[in-house]
């Protein structure tokens, strides 16, 4: 009986003792120390949302060329017996001005053989109607003479035999024309294909030429760009009205700007990528349009263009760095927390966004990078050099 007592009453008293010990260690605990340093906070620099009041600005690229480039080739044969300074690769083109001289003697003898044809066809006019004079006086007492007693159908024959010697003529005169090579505007040489003293045969291509009175860029622009010029698609400007639009690009050592207008937009968007092109147009573009610095706008060059859009009635700026993921950007409220909002994006470039709606005038955007946002989260709001 003791020995039962005892083993009911061991295990009681060691888990006694076991919580009398706990209670003693809890009690000569030392207390913790409170720590009364603030909630550390994030630090992000930010910049203020102003209103926009300027044009939206699209900025693309694209390859200058000539609104005019075509392959000069000859209409008639020959040996090339004179060939222009101008006639080599950048050479000047000036309206009427011969580049080539083929020989022309046996057009000169074909000239005057048609004279010849036309003299002699001019004569068996004045004979048929001398005949046809000398017809009706006889036959004047006929009630009823026939058209052929009257000479009529000579006469027919005599005159459409002169229009041809005259058509002749003026093929002869042609001709002879076409042995001087010209162009009726101005332009610049491509590249050259004959020598003096070469023989050419009618449609031989003698070189490639371009005009210089007019140089046009083809630009691409996305939906976004397109939406920010306020232009349908198959726009074309009036005579002398267009976007402006300035271009430049970096040559010989210098950048250089021209200035241009915006004509018109393609009706149709490549299936391939998906843009729509534009057209900008420049006129002399080696004289009068020239930069400051006396460069043309030549052909071939690659240029950035900068086209002046539409203006928005109500808008905000913000820099570019402040717009993530195409319409999100982070909001620092009067309280120091952090909010995420989804915004509508009108424009944007890596310089500046402009949006419609989901942020006000006068609200902190964040402009720097920010590890792990979460909507609420407290941040400390440092001043941009963006703006």
């Amino acid at each position: 009986m003791a020995s039962t007592l005892t083993k009911v009453i061991a295990p009681l008293l060691v888990i006694a003792a076991s919580a009398g010990a706990y209670a003693l260690l809890q009690a000569s605990r030392p207390e913790p120390e409170k720590n009364d340093e603030p909630q550390h906070t994030a630090a992000v620099y930010t910049a203020t949302v102003a209103p926009e009041t300027e044009a939206l600005e699209v900025i693309t690229q694209g390859e200058v060329r000539s609104r005019t480039e075509i392959d000069l080739v000859a209409q008639v044969g020959g040996r090339v017996v004179d060939v222009s300074p101008e006639f080599v690769e950048g050479g000047r083109i000036q309206p009427g001005v011969p580049l080539l001289q083929i020989d022309d003697t046996d057009y000169q003898l074909a000239l005057s053989e048609a004279k010849a044809r036309l003299a002699d066809a001019e004569l068996a006019v004045q004979q048929a109607l001398a005949d046809q004079d000398v017809a009706r006086k006889q036959l004047r007492n006929d009630p009823s003479p026939s058209d052929l007693a009257l000479k009529k159908p000579q006469v027919a024959q005599a005159m459409a035999m002169r229009e041809a010697a005259r058509a002749g003529l003026e093929q002869a005169r042609l001709e002879l024309q076409r042995t001087r090579v010209t162009l009726p505007f101005a332009g610049r040489v491509a590249d050259t294909r004959v020598h003096i003293g070469q023989f050419i045969s009618p449609g031989a291509v003698l070189g490639t030429v371009f005009g210089t009175e007019l140089v046009e860029v083809r630009l691409p622009l996305n939906n976004r760009q397109l939406a920010s010029l306020g232009l349908p698609i198959g726009y074309t400007a009036p005579a002398g009205g267009g976007l402006p639009v300035t271009f430049s690009a970096d040559v010989a050592g210098s950048n250089h700007q021209w200035t241009g207008k915006l004509v018109r937009l393609d009706a149709s968007v490549d299936p391939d990528t998906r843009m729509l092109y534009a057209i900008a147009e420049v006129a002399d573009p080696y004289g009068k349009a020239a930069s400051k610095l006396g460069m043309p706008l030549a052909v071939g060059l690659f240029v950035e263009a900068r086209i002046q859009g539409r203006k928005l009635d109500q808008g905000m700026r913000i820099p570019g760095s402040a717009l993530r993921a195409g319409n999100i950007v982070y909001v620092v409220n009067r309280e120091g927390l952090l909010e995420i909002r989804d915004v509508d994006v009108v424009h944007a470039t890596a310089d500046r966004a402009v949006i419609s709606a989901g942020i006000a005038p006068g609200e902190q955007v964040v402009t720097s990078a920010i590890r792990n946002p979460i909507q609420g989260m407290a941040v400390r709001s440092l001043t941009s050099a963006e703006g």
